[in-house]
C-alpha cells in the first residue's frame, strides 16, 4: 500500500486526505499548528491518523508521496528534509485532479482572482451547471471529488497551488494579470513569480481555452516563449488586434466563440477592474456554452464578493469601505481607482516586497489622509510622510478605527486597502475585514 502524508490539516489538507484514504492509500496528516475542531472531527470520521504541534520525521519521510498546503514555504526545515530525500510533493489541486474527469475552469492572476471565480461561480450556477467551487474559496476540491463530485469546478488557484502542479489539466485556463506579489516566496524574483502563474497553460490541449488579458505587458511578453496548443480568447478594455472581447461605446462585447453584447451600465461590478473580471467570465461561461439570456441576467445581478470593495456603512456622512482582499500594492491602486471621494485610506500589515511607487499618484490625487496600520510602520513612513499628507500611525483595528474617525469629514470615504498581507496582527485577511467592519458599524 502507497504511502501519502499530508502536511497541513486545514480545508485542503483535510480533504486531501480524505480522498487518499478512499482512494486506498496509507494516509498520515502533520500540522505544526492547530488543527482546527471540525478537521479534526473529518479526519476521525475517516479514521485517519494526524498529529499537531509538531512534525515526526519518521512518519513523514517514509512516504512515498507528500501533499503539501500552500501556505507551506519550500524554504520550511521539514520541507528541506523531504526535498533532501527526493519525496515527490504535489498540491492538493493536483492530487484531487488525478480522480475526476469533470471539467475544470481555473482562474489565476496577481488580482480579481475571487471576484472573477465567484461571478463564473455564479453564472454556472444560475444556468442549472452541476458545478462546484474550490482552490482558494469554497470547499476543498479534493473533498468535493471524494464525496460530492460535480460535472463543472471554477477553481481559484494561487501561485503556491500552480508551483506543485504538474500533470493537472485546466480546460478553460483564466490569467487575468501579473503584477508584482508573493516576492518574499519566490526569492524577491519577479521572473520566478511569473513563471509560476505561467504553470495555468500547462498540460492544455487544442480543444481546451486560454482566455487572458491582452493589455498585460507581462503577459505579452511571457505568452511568445510558449507553445500554446488551446484555444486562445484574449480580452482588453478597448477593441484592438486579436482582442475577442472588450468594451466598445459603452457596449460589453464578446465576438466569439458566440457573439455576446450587452450594456455596460447593466454589469453589478464597476470599476475598471471590474471590467476586466467580467469580461473574463463573460467569455469562460460563452465556451461552457451558456445561453446569453443567462450570462446577461447574472452579470446584472451578482452581488460581489466579501472584502473586496465591499460597502459596510455610512457613519455622519462618511462611507466605510472593505477592501480587505487587496493585499498586494496593484489591488489597492484599482480600489484607489474607483474611489469617487477624496479617501482616507488604511494601509500596512506583512510588507510582501512591495514598492509602492505605483499609487503615489493616485494617494495624492485620492486621499485626504493615510492611517497605518501594522506591527511596524516604518517602511510606510519613510515612502508615504514625505508626500505631506496627514498620517497617523496605529497597531490595532481599534486604534486604526479611532484615528479615522477624527480624520475623516463628511462626504469622504474611509476605504481598507492595506497593500499587504494580514499576519502581523490578524489571523488572516477575512480576519482583518471582520474587524473593520463590526467597528465601523459600532461607530
Amino acid at each position: 500500500m502507497k504511502r501519502i502524508v499530508v502536511l497541513g490539516a486545514a480545508e485542503s489538507g483535510a480533504g486531501a486526505a480524505v480522498l487518499a484514504k478512499k482512494e486506498g492509500f496509507d494516509v498520515f496528516v502533520s500540522d505544526m499548528g492547530t488543527i482546527k475542531d471540525r478537521y479534526k472531527k473529518l479526519l476521525d470520521d475517516h479514521q485517519i491518523e494526524w498529529e499537531e504541534g509538531h512534525h515526526t520525521e519518521e512518519k513523514i519521510l517514509n512516504a512515498d508521496e507528500i501533499i503539501k498546503s500552500p501556505g507551506i514555504p519550500d524554504e520550511a526545515p521539514m520541507i528541506q528534509k523531504i526535498i533532501a530525500k527526493g519525496i515527490h510533493i504535489i498540491s492538493e489541486i493536483e492530487f484531487a485532479g488525478r480522480y475526476t474527469n469533470s471539467k475544470m475552469i481555473c482562474i489565476t492572476g496577481s488580482n480579481g482572482k475571487t471576484t472573477t471565480t465567484s461571478l463564473i461561480y455564479h453564472i454556472f450556477k444560475e444556468a442549472g451547471y452541476d458545478v462546484g467551487l474550490a482552490g482558494n474559496i469554497g470547499n476543498s476540491l479534493a473533498l468535493q471529488v471524494a464525496e460530492t463530485p460535480h460535472e463543472y469546478y471554477v477553481i481559484e488557484l494561487s501561485s503556491f497551488q500552480l508551483d506543485n502542479m504538474y500533470d493537472f489539466r485546466a480546460n478553460v485556463a483564466i490569467l487575468l494579470n501579473i503584477t508584482p506579489d508573493h516576492l518574499d516566496r519566490y526569492q524577491n524574483c519577479m521572473q520566478n513569480y511569473v513563471d509560476a502563474k505561467m504553470r495555468i497553460i500547462q498540460n492544455q490541449q487544442p480543444d481546451d481555452a486560454f482566455i487572458y488579458w491582452n493589455d498585460d505587458p507581462i503577459i505579452r511578453k511571457e505568452l511568445k516563449k510558449y507553445d500554446i496548443k488551446a484555444i486562445q480568447l484574449p480580452f482588453s478594455e478597448i477593441k484592438e488586434k486579436g482582442s475577442i472581447a472588450y468594451i466598445e461605446e459603452g457596449q460589453y462585447k464578446i465576438e466569439k466563440p458566440t457573439p455576446f453584447n450587452m450594456e455596460q451600465e447593466q454589469l453589478s461590478l464597476t470599476g475598471k477592474h471590474n471590467i476586466y473580471n467580467s469580461l473574463a467570465a463573460g467569455i469562460a461561461s460563452d465556451v461552457a456554452g451558456i445561453k446569453k439570456e443567462v450570462i446577461r441576467k447574472s452579470l446584472s445581478d451578482f452581488p460581489g464578493v466579501e472584502h473586496r470593495l465591499e460597502y459596510v456603512t455610512t457613519v455622519r456622512g462618511v462611507r466605510y469601505v472593505n477592501d480587505s482582499k487587496a493585499t498586494n500594492v496593484d489591488a489597492c491602486w484599482y480600489a484607489l481607482e474607483s474611489m469617487k471621494t477624496k479617501t482616507i485610506l488604511i494601509i500596512g500589515g506583512k510588507d510582501k516586497g512591495n514598492d509602492y511607487s505605483a499609487i503615489k499618484d493616485l494617494v495624492l490625487e485620492k486621499c485626504a489622509g493615510l492611517v497605518y496600520l501594522g506591527a511596524d510602520n516604518t517602511k510606510l513612513h519613510n515612502f508615504f510622510d514625505p508626500l505631506g499628507l496627514p498620517v497617523r500611525d496605529t497597531h490595532s483595528m481599534k486604534e486604526c478605527m479611532e484615528a479615522c474617525y477624527e480624520m475623516a469629514e463628511p462626504g469622504m470615504t474611509v476605504l481598507l486597502s492595506p497593500c499587504c498581507a494580514s499576519f502581523d496582527l490578524f489571523k488572516n485577511m477575512e480576519d482583518r475585514g471582520e474587524q473593520f467592519k463590526s467597528l465601523a458599524r459600532a461607530l
